[in-house]
Parts: structure tokens; sequence; C-alpha cells
């Protein structure tokens, strides 16, 4: 099973093959091999002889997905070293799912056997990939009300101009133009190496380039004054000591940490280490306040976000609760709402007051993190611009003509039910970031704005509470 978690503008995205070596399940408790039918996301499993096999499914189509092979009891890993867990529960009729990196588990509950649509041959021409896209979308994505696209009309719209001649490239087009009124940068098209994904307007998608651009003018500007700069995770995380006892963490991506072993417990070491040295393994004193700068941010894993959360404080408390759309006819139907919780940390925690920078180019777990931040104990303020507005994990689904679609399906809810798809999150303080006046003036004004916040008690000058 694919999880894209929280990545940027869903591109570069690769599906999966198996890989690995089969262990036997144990026979203290029910087994999870057979066909399963999980709640929400479209999808279908078969778990037999060793091979975790996905099925993606709509009222049109049934397409073989990603697979993994049994590399443990209940477990199973994908050729990029992927780790999915399966557990049954409460007998032999219902499981849960967990995939490494992300956060909540899914429900599955067994069915008899696979559908009929996926024991036979697989749609195939134009206008088959055209109405397995469109169906794709229907029965999964939340949001068509909230962004005024009228998902129907569409449909009316474009398919008349698909035929049996119809060329891939120009059904390419034809895509990125049913799904260009989204300005929705977790939709996205691929055809071979080309890809359609589109930001909020007025934002600007957080590229390697951007990211080396802004790291400099930080470390020139920003960190002058400061330790030396200290660099973990590849380069995505950088520490400094600022003066007067605060410190300031930026972290351009959860993910990405450890080269090539894109495992996530490679991620989490380097995260922990990059920690340590932060909040105060070797620290002679305590922190007296933490920016974390999550300005120039592409996402990437939601529970390595979930992991910094429990490093900031020392209550319990749920950071999030996530729900996905579960009924293909009714868009205002969800699975039950599954709680994340943020359980304080072992290693080096800072509880103090905390500044979160924000803009445009926050995206996807860069808005988790910071949404799992609302409710922490503690003073904790963003500062900034609004965050890009796309929380969900990204369904990829696969299309017969060989192309991809990437699409949300989930909603990220507040303990009051809240959700800021679309919006982003607000800052406390508003403040530029990075546009052309502040770089021509050599300013930094929401990274000043941070440090007054947190030198002046937390924030209690500011009018904040």
């Amino acid at each position: 099973m694919r999880v894209i978690t929280a990545t940027a503008v869903a591109l570069a995205l690769a599906a999966l093959a198996g890989g690995g070596t089969p262990a036997i399940a144990t026979a203290h408790r029910p087994t999870v091999d057979g066909f399963w039918r999980m709640d929400g996301y479209g999808t279908t499993l078969s778990i037999r002889n060793g091979i975790f096999q996905e099925f993606q499914t709509t009222a049109v189509s049934c397409i073989e997905g990603d697979s993994a092979r049994r590399t443990g009891a209940g477990t199973y890993t994908t050729s990029d070293g992927t780790v999915i867990t399966v557990r049954p529960q409460g007998g032999s009729a219902h499981a849960s799912m967990r995939v490494d990196g992300s956060v909540g588990d899914r429900k599955l509950r067994r069915i008899g056997e696979l559908p009929d649509a996926c024991t036979g041959p697989a749609p195939g021409g134009p206008l088959a990939a055209f109405d397995v896209f469109w169906q794709s979308f229907e029965e999964n994505y939340p949001f068509f009300s909230a962004k005024g696209v009228d998902w129907h009309a569409v449909r009316d719209q474009y398919r008349p101009t698909v035929g049996a001649k119809t060329s891939e490239d120009e059904l390419f087009a034809v895509f990125s133009e049913m799904v260009r009124p989204l300005n929705d940068a977790h939709v996205a098209v691929r055809h071979g190496d080309s890809v359609f994904a589109r930001v909020r307007p007025g934002t600007t998608a957080p590229t390697g380039e951007l990211d080396a651009k802004i790291k400099k003018f930080i470390v020139e500007r920003d960190l002058k004054d400061a330790g030396p700069p200290q660099e973990f995770g590849s380069g995505r995380i950088t520490y400094a000591d600022l003066p007067g006892g605060q410190g300031y963490l930026r972290i351009s991506g959860f993910g990405g940490y450890a080269g090539e072993d894109t495992s996530y417990a490679a991620q989490l070491a380097e995260l922990d280490q990059a920690l340590d040295t932060a909040l105060g393994k070797h620290r002679p004193r305590r922190l007296k306040g933490l920016i974390v700068d999550l300005r120039i941010n592409g996402g990437g894993s939601d529970a390595l976000g979930i992991h910094i959360a429990e490093r900031l404080t020392d209550t319990p408390y749920v950071a999030y609760s996530k729900r996905a759309r579960n009924d293909p006819a009714d868009p205002t139907r969800h699975t039950r709402p599954r709680p994340v919780y943020v359980i304080p940390a072992h290693g080096p925690r800072h509880t103090g007051p905390v500044a979160i920078l924000t803009g445009g180019s926050t995206v996807s777990a860069g808005e988790t993190f910071t949404q799992a931040l609302m409710d922490r104990p503690g003073r904790t303020f963003r500062i900034g611009q609004p965050t890009q507005g796309v929380f969900s994990d990204v369904m990829v689904r696969k299309l017969p003509n060989g192309m991809s679609a990437f699409l949300p399906n989930e909603e990220y809810l507040t303990n009051s039910g809240r959700t800021f798809d679309g919006t982003g999150l607000l800052p406390h303080l508003t403040e530029p970031v990075f546009t052309k006046d502040e770089f021509d003036g050599k300013k930094d004004s929401a990274f000043d704005r941070a440090v007054n916040v947190l030198r002046n008690h937390g924030g209690a000058e500011e009018g904040l509470t």
C-alpha cells in the first residue's frame, strides 16, 4: 500500500514493487491472510502467501496497485524500505493497517473474495482512462464544494473531447486542465517525466533552488551574530544558538535526512541527533525560547513532525484527528476521526515559549506539524504568512494508460472540528515572508518579530495569550 505522507506538490512519486524475505505468521493470533476492504481510500487488499497486494477500486474499475513482501509477523516491506504493519482487531473479521512515517491506523474489514472487476482484464483506451480519472476524484476528493468546482460539469465539458484516437499527450493536457481550477498542491497528474501540479495562487512551491537561496540569506543575515550553525539530516535541518539564550531550528522538510536510506528508522535517527543538540543533551543551560523556521518546507512524514512535538511538551495532548472520505456517493460521509496523540519524549525537551515561522511555502507535513502545536501546553506563536493549505496524505491512483493521478482524501481536524484546507493556517502575527522588498532591504521581519516575542517573556508584551 503506497502512502505518500505530506509531500510538497506530489511530484516525482514512484510506484513500489515487492522485495524481502517471507516469514511465518504466529499461530497464536488470527491470521491476516485473505481479502480485505479498507474503510475509505477506495482500496481492496489481498494478503496471501507472504505477498501484500493493493487493488485501487472505483465504481468503474479495479486496478492492481502496489505490493510488498512479508518480512515479519504482520509486517510487509516495499522495495524502498517502507514498512506496512497489519494487525487483527477483535477477532478475524477486522484488522488495522499502519504505514511507517504516517500517523493513525486504517481500518480493514475482511471480505470473502476480490471484487469481480479485480479478477478480469483491466479497462483500456483513452475513454477508460478518462472515466477512471474522473471517478477517482468523484469518489475520494473532499474539497470540490470548498473550491467552488462542479466536478460533474467538468466531466460534461471534457469527456466529449476524448476519443479512441486521443493521444497520451493530449489526454495528459485534458487531465491537467480538469484539475487546474482546484489550485491544490496535493493534486497532480503524471505522464512519464511530465508532471502537472499547481500551488495556491500567490504562493511559491518549495524547491531545492529556493531553499538554498533562503538558507544562504538566513545564515548571512539572521545568524551572523549566532553561534556557528550546525547542519543535520543531509542539510535539511539547521540549528544555531542565538544571542540571549534563544535557539533557532530551521527545517526544510520532514524526510530525506539519511541519503539513500529512505527507511523511517533512518530518518528518525537523524532527526533525534539534531534535536538532542538543539534541545540540550549537552547544553549547559536550558533555552529561553525556540524559533522553529518552516517558511520553506516541502513536507514529508507527519510522524516526524509528531516526534518533534513530543520534544516540546511535558504534558500529553491530542495533536489533531484524521478522517477520510468513505462514501463514494456522499462527500459529507467520512471515517470515524482517529486522534493523533503527542506523548512527551524521553529525550531532552523544550517546554518554554516557541515561535513558529510559516509562509505560503510551508506545505503539507510542515502544516500538520504546525497544527500539532496549536494546542501545545505553553506559549506557541505563529508568525509570518498563512501556510499553503494542504494537509492530507496523498493517494496515488494508477490509470489504465500508464499515467498516474495524485489527490488528497483526508481532513485533519482540531479538537473543535475545524480544518484549514485551502486557506492554510493563519499566523498570530502577520509579517512579510521573503518578499522582494525584504530581500532588497536585507530585512527579515518575521525572524526579527520572533526574536522580540520570545525576548519579551514569550509574547506577554505583544498582547498575546
